[in-house]
């Protein structure tokens, strides 16, 4: 086995496990956004910190943010509705909500910010936010490109007013666009035109988080308006990860066993909230009660016929469970995940194909069929979620090689430990 590679391991029976999971990506880089450009002190409780959750918390400091670590938590002490600092370089990694959610807010900065990140972020869609920002007003170098690397050459604030986008490469260009909104002088209209916008939970998360920071927002069909304002200081508690709840639940059907997911909460605009159904579509018993979300599995696991545009982020993980069912599955509507960390159908079908499956890419998505499954190596391309999925085939298939387990540590920086402590190994 080579030294970066990961053999995951086989369930030796059914698990039966609490899992505790950090918070929400998703909730802290949005939250770190809003407390960014508040009037007053943000507490930011029990954030999570991982790779994605670092970079946007290094870029805000390098624009002039404090953020300290208090406990478990972050103390953001944002420097009024006065210009942020410039110039200065910024590193978003490969993490979309901070390559989408920066450019905004870069341009109040008083100064040129250049945006970089890694080889794949420079492949991921950023024209429309880019050129969404021109028409507000910024003036942004990007050689033509529509792409990583680009320079914004901030002047301290932004007229802002209506921009036509087309959003449907990701929501995160919609939500990036809001969320600074508040601090430019008119404010945003934001008006999508094209095919569908994914990830819609996402941007109830962006709307809800706005107005719980004291914004006025107004939404439509495929129209959202942000009105010039002050957005207050305070506390911003972030919600558990569903998200990265579903490799644990799933284990439960994988095995037969239960996993209980304690802090689930009762509503919650997280896209991560859609595993109980799918879940209980794939033959789990699923319950939510005062002790968490618990899903344990029936000893059937079936197939899945569903439409995931909305919970993209799901896929792998759901891809992995249906190429261990019992029947065959239809994953569709994410035909936007070509776009993502990589080509995500691509490398789901490849991989598990490679491990002796039957998955074929759809125009919008993904067919696999049951197959006996074989060990081998599984490639992750940089992108956590393939880890997550690979170690949720291991628990059935012996063998199994993760290729560059570290990319984990995008969102889930432990989850090697949590993932053998959860098996009892």
């Amino acid at each position: 086995m080579s030294s970066s590679n990961w053999v995951a391991p086989v369930a030796a029976g059914p698990v039966d496990a609490t899992v505790e999971l950090p918070g929400s990506k998703s909730m802290t880089n949005r939250a770190l956004i809003l407390a960014a450009l508040a009037d007053g002190p943000v507490r930011v409780v029990r954030p999570l910190r991982s790779r994605d959750t670092l970079l946007m918390a290094r870029a805000l400091r390098a624009l002039g943010v404090p953020i300290a670590d208090d406990g478990d938590d972050w103390l953001v002490e944002p420097g009024g509705r006065g210009p942020l600092d410039g110039p200065v370089q910024v590193d978003v990694g490969l993490a979309g909500t901070v390559m989408r959610f920066l450019p905004p807010v870069a341009a109040l900065a008083d100064g040129e910010v250049t945006i970089d990140g890694d080889p794949r972020a420079r492949e991921r869609p950023m024209r429309p936010i880019i050129e969404a920002l021109r028409a507000l007003g910024a003036e942004i170098d990007d050689g033509g490109r529509g792409a990583l690397p680009f320079t914004v050459r901030g002047r301290g604030g932004l007229a802002g007013g209506a921009v036509t986008i087309d959003a449907s490469g990701s929501s995160q260009l919609v939500s990036g666009l809001l969320l600074a909104a508040p601090r430019y002088a008119k404010g945003v209209e934001v008006r999508h035109e094209g095919p569908p916008v994914p990830s819609a939970p996402h941007l109830e998360m962006t709307v809800r988080m706005l107005r719980d920071a004291g914004a006025t927002v107004e939404t439509g069909e495929d129209v959202w308006r942000v009105a010039p304002g002050a957005l207050r200081g305070g506390e911003q508690v972030i919600e558990p990860d569903l998200s990265n709840a579903a490799q644990f639940l799933g284990a439960a059907l994988v095995t037969g066993g239960r996993v209980t997911v304690p802090g689930w909460p009762a509503e919650t605009t997280q896209p991560g909230d859609a595993l109980r159904g799918l879940l209980a579509a794939m033959g789990g018993e699923v319950s939510l009660g005062p002790d968490g979300l618990t899903v344990r599995g029936t000893g059937t696991l079936r197939g899945l016929d569903a439409d995931l545009r909305d919970v993209g982020e799901l896929t792998p993980v759901i891809a992995a469970l249906a190429a261990l069912a019992a029947g065959p599955s239809r994953l569709t509507g994410i035909a936007h995940l070509r776009g993502h960390e990589t080509d995500r159908l691509a490398a789901l079908a490849r991989e598990i194909n490679a491990l002796g499956g039957d998955a074929r890419e759809l125009p919008d998505g993904l067919e696999i069929r049951p197959r006996p499954l074989h060990g081998g190596l599984w490639r992750t391309y940089d992108d956590h979620r393939m880890v997550m999925a690979a170690a949720v085939l291991g628990l059935a298939v012996e063998g199994v090689e993760i290729q560059n387990v570290g990319t984990v540590g995008k969102t889930l920086p432990d989850f090697t430990e949590r993932w053998t402590r959860m098996l009892g190994v």
